[in-house]
């Protein structure tokens, strides 16, 4: 499988990668309702990090998508476009932590690898930007993988999305 640096041709094709995803995947995490909000009002491309060179999608022989993810030097933690208010600034290398961001993997190659093959390019890309720490927002699902990659839980939280729907999530940060 090749891993690429994603464009904004690939937009539609993400998007369709990460609703698939978040259903299959979320199941014994999440119920029905708290998946559809999240892939309504917080999944989806957020196209600065496209813009920025720092989300890659992983494609397979088929040039069909096996999984996508990035990382961050800008201030926002989590969510797509539809989920983003006001400017999203540039974090300092020095003093802030880069993002996890916005990893999804195509079910029939789910614990392949993929996810840990996106976080160690992520992982190297923020490192040459003289990053020192990670941070990220875990779905209940994403938990086990980030915590496998040396993550640790600062806190548990809850997010209300639009209907009332809360989603518990899991803010998680490491070293570099």
């Amino acid at each position: 499988m090749e891993l690429r640096v994603a464009t904004m041709g690939d937009v539609p094709v993400l998007n369709a990668l990460i609703a698939d995803s978040a259903r299959a995947l979320s199941v014994g995490f999440y119920n029905s309702a708290q998946i559809e909000a999240l892939i309504t009002h917080v999944f989806g491309v957020d196209t600065q990090l496209i813009a920025d060179g720092t989300y890659y999608l992983i494609v397979d022989d088929a040039e069909r998508p096996a999984a996508a993810g990035g990382w961050s030097a800008r201030r926002t933690l989590y969510g797509g476009d539809q989920a983003k208010s006001g400017e999203d600034n540039r974090l300092n290398p020095g003093s802030d932590a880069a993002r996890i961001r916005a990893f999804f993997v195509n079910p029939r190659y789910a614990r392949r690898g993929l996810g840990r093959q996106l976080y160690n390019e992520c992982e190297s890309a923020a490192r040459a930007a003289r990053f020192t720490k990670l941070e990220l927002m875990a779905t209940l699902p994403g938990e086990p993988l980030y915590a496998a990659l040396g993550f640790s839980a600062v806190d548990r939280t809850s997010v209300r999305l639009p209907g009332g729907v809360d989603v518990p999530l899991v803010q998680m940060e490491r070293p570099i």
